[in-house]
């Protein structure tokens, strides 16, 4: 059923296709009849960054940017959900077009920008919601803010979202915004990771709750990199890191019409970049920082072998538009066949 839902959203132009679908979402889960598109997905409870994930196969940041649509998305059958990237201030985002599907890569690119409504609107949602699983928040910088200028956004941004989230994910990784991924390397990483590290620990101490906060990374780093940043997670103390965001690599798609589009690609030419990340962010933190595996999903062996390569749990973004909910216990029952890492 769901391939011919599908088919018909693929006739609108990405981002129309995208409200369109969330919307009849919506109107489903109204309705009582969301079930119906939702295969049951057997409980595979696990604990990550000390909270209990009912399965570990979850809906990455960028589906839902402002919490618009929790209890819908909610009702699929995720063992948890993202939202955001949000920004302290509404920003409307790129111009349009700034969504390209290439359906014959499993793919899409876009550029949006870190479009969103701000943090209230978010909050005013996530306050209205019915869903109770768990919980992500994924905070950014708005655009116009400087790099240098960029800790006072993330701390906004965390202190505003603390008491709501189960975790929250410091994004330093979309290409979309100029300069962010800059953020990812040398000083700056490691002034930024302390300043949230500072904010967490002034949150839990206002709140009297520890919330836990991981960064997401890019694929487009060597080895070196991926080194640098593991070594930078650990010396500060956070809890998790969500590898991989989206590439600006177009090697997988050359040729495509839309290669030439500025962007971030996501789906299938992800999967082995982002398993790369996953391999090496594991092999310096073994099991002492958990990671979260997303990129290039689309089956539920591309699941698993993150959770081989190290992740303990994954997320799921690309693959859900072009699979839909039948890819969640795909993924999820994948995972329960592993043997249990010793």
């Amino acid at each position: 059923m769901y391939g011919v839902i599908r088919n018909l959203l693929f006739r609108l132009p990405p981002e129309q296709a995208h409200t369109v679908a969330l919307n009849g979402l919506d109107a489903l889960n109204r309705l009582g009849l969301l079930g119906a598109f939702a295969p049951k997905v057997a409980p595979m409870p696990v604990r990550v960054m000390g909270l209990d994930f009912p399965n570990p196969v979850g809906l990455a940041a960028g589906l839902d940017k402002n919490a618009d649509h929790l209890d819908a998305l909610g009702a699929l059958g995720f063992g948890f959900i993202e939202v955001g990237t949000v920004t302290p201030l509404a920003q409307p985002g790129n111009p349009k077009p700034r969504m390209f599907r290439l359906p014959e890569h499993q793919a899409l690119i876009n550029r949006m920008g870190f479009n969103n409504e701000g943090l209230e609107h978010l909050l005013a949602q996530v306050d209205r919601r019915r869903y109770q699983g768990v919980l992500g928040i994924n905070v950014g910088k708005n655009k116009d803010t400087p790099n240098e200028e960029s800790e006072s956004d993330y701390r906004k941004g965390i202190a505003a979202v603390y008491t709501r989230a189960d975790y929250i994910t410091v994004n330093v990784s979309s290409p979309n915004t100029p300069g962010l991924r800059d953020l990812q390397f040398g000083d700056s990483l490691k002034q930024l990771l302390a300043a949230i590290k500072d904010e967490q620990r002034q949150c839990e101490k206002n709140h009297g709750r520890y919330v836990p906060i991981a960064v997401k990374i890019a694929p487009d780093m060597d080895d070196d990199g991926i080194r640098f940043v593991a070594s930078a997670l650990k010396e500060t103390g956070l809890d998790g890191v969500i590898a991989t965001n989206t590439t600006i690599s177009r090697d997988a798609v050359a040729g495509h019409q839309f290669a030439d589009e500025t962007g971030g690609l996501s789906g299938a030419p992800v999967r082995t970049p982002s398993l790369r990340v996953i391999e090496g962010l594991y092999a310096e933190l073994g099991e002492s920082l958990p990671i979260i595996g997303v990129g290039g999903i689309t089956d539920g062996e591309s699941a698993a072998e993150k959770i081989r390569a190290g992740a303990k749990l994954v997320q799921v973004y690309t693959g859900f538009i072009y699979r839909g909910p039948a890819l969640i216990r795909e993924a999820c029952e994948a995972i329960r066949r592993l043997e249990p890492r010793p």
